[in-house]
């Protein structure tokens, strides 16, 4: 009984290790990661502002006045929950507007009926969600002065909410084709992402993602390869900027644990 303490123990040891190392730049590149897919998508908005308001014009004919409101409140909440995020101010306000941001573009771009692209977002709250986690403070979590127990607290359903819905970004990676590198590369993932969701050694393997959605993100949404004018291009930097979404939650995920609902909290009383 005392090999698996000692295992534990070591465990323990390499990943305080691992955060005093990096806890000076972790959590604000974290944050940086999440946030850029709204960064990016505020910008656009501004450098796309007429070809935007038409189109919510002409798809859902509500008129000039609704269609430049919609694009407005897009760039500002956007950017403004960016600015609000990397300055730590108002976080948790920042992240229910965001929250709302996905939510309208869900519905105005039609994207609740395209499975690939809801996975995407539902991962985009995930990130978002574990973000609302780690700016709860644990003495504000509760009745001041009360203890609480573990599983009861709000931001350990945040933290398991988070790493569940982060993993459906890693469903639309995997690749049906039938060649040794693509069946072992869904086996791997599948693994990966089955620790994190279950939070078992949820570091390691959220870590383990981390390393491989970049290489896969650098290697095939390459978008600065792509000539400006050609559509592939905002495709390539729309897929780009949510994978190093996912990446931020996923970084995260490192940084704070896996929380009390996780295979890893529930070792510990073992």
């Amino acid at each position: 009984a005392s090999r698996p303490v000692k295992n534990e123990s070591a465990e323990d040891r390499q990943s305080q290790t691992f955060l005093r190392v990096t806890k000076q730049y972790l959590p604000h590149l974290a944050r940086l990661c999440l946030i850029s897919t709204f960064l990016e998508d505020g910008i656009r908005m501004w450098f796309q502002w007429n070809e935007q308001r038409d189109y919510i014009e002409a798809t859902w004919s509500c008129g000039y006045f609704l269609a430049t409101c919609f694009v407005l409140l897009n760039l500002i909440g956007q950017l403004g929950g960016c600015v609000l995020i990397l300055s730590r101010n108002f976080v948790q306000y920042a992240c229910f507007g965001l929250f709302g941001i996905i939510a309208l573009q869900t519905v105005a771009y039609s994207i609740l009926w395209d499975l690939k692209f809801l996975m995407r977002n539902l991962a985009l709250g995930g990130g978002l969600l574990l973000l609302l986690a780690e700016s709860r403070s644990e003495g504000k979590s509760m009745f001041a002065g009360v203890p609480s127990m573990g599983e009861s607290s709000p931001k350990q359903y945040m933290q398991l909410g988070g790493r569940v819905l982060l993993v459906l970004m890693f469903m639309t990676l995997l690749h049906f084709d039938f060649n040794f590198f693509s069946i072992l590369q869904n086996l791997v993932g599948t693994a990966l992402i089955i620790l994190v969701a279950i939070g078992f050694k949820t570091k390691l393997a959220a870590l383990t993602l981390v390393l491989w959605l970049l290489v896969i993100n650098v290697y095939f949404n390459a978008f600065w390869t792509i000539p400006a004018y050609k559509p592939m291009h905002d495709f390539l930097k729309y897929d780009f900027f949510q994978t190093t979404s996912v990446i931020g939650g996923l970084l995260l995920v490192v940084a704070l644990g896996p929380g009390g609902v996780s295979m890893d909290e529930k070792k510990k009383e073992w």
